[in-house]
């Protein structure tokens, strides 16, 4: 890499462009949440049941269905995990973090899709679609 002007430029672009991400609605909406959830004695007493649920059903996990209480103990896992992800806390918190994810994706791909459109963008959410085609790509689906 060669350090010159340009270099400084972009790095000046990057940090203008950062801190308009971190100032905006969306990422204050999303810190928001993470502090109502962090913050809420319902969540941490679901989370806690979570965790001794899962602590449980990991300490027989290897063992298969041979285990005693395997699918007792899966299903407790499973019913925690839902009573977790029901709280509203955890389910406001899911969608601002996927608002963000989704900001981030677009960002990374409008700089990819500038320099050239075959650059492909590691983007976190797998229904993410590349450029304008909305298909997978294959040639599997009939015309």
């Amino acid at each position: 890499m060669i350090v010159n002007e340009s270099l400084f430029d972009i790095e000046d672009q990057t940090e203008l462009l950062i801190q308009t991400v971190l100032t905006g609605k969306t990422v204050e909406q999303y810190r928001g949440n993470r502090e109502a959830m962090n913050c809420s004695e319902l969540v941490q007493e679901k989370l806690a049941g979570f965790l001794i649920s899962k602590a449980e059903f990991e300490r027989i996990e290897s063992y298969g269905s041979h285990a005693p209480d395997f699918r007792t103990k899966q299903r407790a896992v499973r019913q925690a995990k839902r009573q977790l992800d029901m709280c509203e806390e955890v389910a406001d918190f899911r969608v601002s973090e996927t608002e963000v994810q989704d900001i981030l994706d677009t960002i990374s791909s409008a700089i990819a899709k500038t320099i050239s459109e075959d650059i492909k963008v590691d983007a976190g959410n797998p229904f993410f679609t590349k450029g304008n085609n909305h298909g997978c790509g294959g040639s599997c689906h009939a015309s």
